[in-house]
């Protein structure tokens, strides 16, 4: 297992932000990983995972313990059965799936990060998420100091959470399986309206499932959500804050303050979110408030191709992020009464 101290994190994180760690250990297997979580646990050490990095935003002044890059390799395809190692680039995971001519993830390519990450986050995007075909999660329970199989059930997924991110400080993801249909090369119904009008088709309807992928990467790429270290748009943690879910009384309060406003024939985005409460658009907020791409004028900024993104334009810090975030959050609520909160996990800062 490769040990640094004084570790540039970094390089390690999307955003390219953040201090160096005190140690920083590289594990390529289960059994590495497991180890290193138990020594730091039991010395009291504390502890920072990272997968792929694009879901971080790490204070200036690093980390004070031990950071832990789970870099396990694994991939593992039985029938429609999909069994991923934690430390698996996501997107490469979902390439592979396609090529096999099996649906399920098709629409979740391009998301940057490993596949450890994804049933924390509940990652989901164009009408697809994890939590449908997550059927298990195997983890180290630092609490009980052993390996455990959580079958979907037991995951508490929700939108972009989970029992996982509930309790941060209990698992770590070892393994994820899957199960993925067989659907003779086909996609998944395509379940959200932008990617269908892309395609052509009417929502709800199949396509080749290597086709909805392509279409999902040209999306994403037109928003700068597709890696590429060129493109200061790329340097992000993608959508850095999740779509709000409100009660009724808060909708209400919310339309009008959006009339008031923006007049009274302004409609803002509105979704069905179970319970009587209503999901709305964190971009649409945005952009409405007055924070319209590219806004800013230091080295973070919000990014070119989407609202919903903050950027490192390549000089910033992580207090350059956070200010600017806390602006948004600040605008947003002063114009709509809606509290952003952020998707991105925070070390060592928040907002």
């Amino acid at each position: 297992m490769q040990e640094l101290h004084d570790a540039p994190l970094a390089p390690l994180t999307t955003f390219r932000l953040g201090g160096p760690a005190t140690r920083l250990l590289t594990a390529t297997t289960d059994a590495e990983v497991v180890a290193a979580v138990a020594e730091a646990d039991a010395s009291g050490t504390p502890l920072l995972v990272i997968g792929g990095g694009s879901n971080l935003v790490i204070g200036d002044k690093g980390f004070d313990g031990t950071a832990l890059r789970i870099a396990t390799k694994g991939f593992t395809l039985s029938g429609t059965s999909l069994e991923l190692a934690a430390g698996e680039v996501w997107t490469d995971a979902v390439a592979r799936t396609v090529e096999a001519g099996l649906a399920g993830i098709e629409c979740l390519a391009g998301i940057p990060g490993s596949a450890g990450a994804t049933p924390i986050q509940n990652v989901g995007a164009y009408g697809q998420e994890v939590s449908s075909t997550i059927t298990e999660v195997v983890a180290y329970d630092r609490h009980t100091r052993e390996t455990v199989t959580l079958p979907n059930a037991e995951c508490s997924f929700s939108y972009r959470h989970s029992r996982f991110k509930a309790e941060p400080d209990r698992f770590v993801v070892l393994r994820v399986r899957f199960a993925l249909e067989e659907a003779g090369g086909l996609s998944a119904p395509l379940a959200y309206p932008e990617t269908a009008r892309a395609m052509g088709v009417e929502q709800g309807e199949r396509v080749a499932a290597s086709a909805a992928r392509e279409t999902v990467l040209k999306l994403r790429a037109g928003k700068g959500m597709v890696l590429d270290p060129d493109d200061h748009d790329t340097w992000s943690a993608g959508s850095f804050f999740t779509n709000p879910i409100l009660d009724e009384a808060a909708f209400q309060d919310f339309l009008a303050r959006v009339h008031e406003r923006l007049g009274p024939d302004v409609t803002p985005p509105a979704f069905p979110a179970g319970d009587g409460r209503t999901k709305t658009s964190a971009a649409w907020l945005i952009d409405r408030a007055g924070f319209t791409k590219g806004y800013g004028s230091g080295p973070a900024r919000i990014s070119t191709k989407h609202t919903l993104a903050l950027t490192n334009r390549g000089e910033a810090t992580t207090e350059d992020l956070l200010a600017l975030a806390r602006e948004v959050v600040a605008g947003v609520h002063a114009a709509f009464g809606v509290t952003l909160v952020n998707e991105p996990v925070t070390v060592g800062v928040a907002l």
